[in-house]
């Protein structure tokens, strides 16, 4: 199995990983590809998430974290958290995800903004592979308010179109 097959799966680098909600196959894979840590930025719900996640990810030889992002109202503080623990985590190899790749990517996107140098640009690209062509309200507003905050001179960030799925 490769790591490929999980539910919108996208390589950053050498270091961090981001997909959807990975099954227990794929969490092997993940540990056998040699990822260190698993974030995962999903409320545990029964119908998308493991039973045992974080056992079964330490197990696997792997630290686990769970920032719960809840879909329907993304906070500030979600965000804080989600940066502390990667400075933290320093040079680690890091596999995050969520339940579909939605929360994680507008999360690292607006991190890489913020820590990385990325460019507006690169970070509204990264969002695009997933977000295509959805309008996420809740998440627009999110994203357009952490952009402005991390980088107040250009506060241009490009919005999806609208669309009420819930992740």
């Amino acid at each position: 199995m490769g790591l490929e097959e999980i539910h919108n799966y996208l390589k950053v680098d050498d270091q961090f990983s981001t997909a959807g909600q990975p099954d227990e196959d794929e969490l092997k894979a993940v540990a056998d590809a040699g990822f260190e840590v698993v974030i995962n930025l999903a409320t545990i719900d029964a119908r998308y998430s493991l039973a045992d996640e974080e056992g079964l990810v330490r197990s696997l030889g792997m630290a686990y974290y769970n920032i719960p992002v809840v879909w329907e109202q993304p906070l500030e503080s979600d965000f804080v958290a989600f940066s502390q623990l990667l400075r933290q985590l320093g040079d680690k190899t890091i596999f995050i995800h969520c339940a579909a790749n939605y929360r994680v990517t507008a999360f690292f996107s607006l991190y890489a903004l913020q820590n990385l140098a990325w460019s507006d640009e690169r970070a509204q690209q990264f969002r695009a592979i997933i977000w295509q062509q959805r309008a996420l309200p809740v998440w627009q507003a999110f994203i357009q308010s952490m952009t402005e905050k991390i980088n107040p001179e250009k506060s241009t960030a490009e919005q999806p179109p609208e669309q009420s799925e819930h992740l």
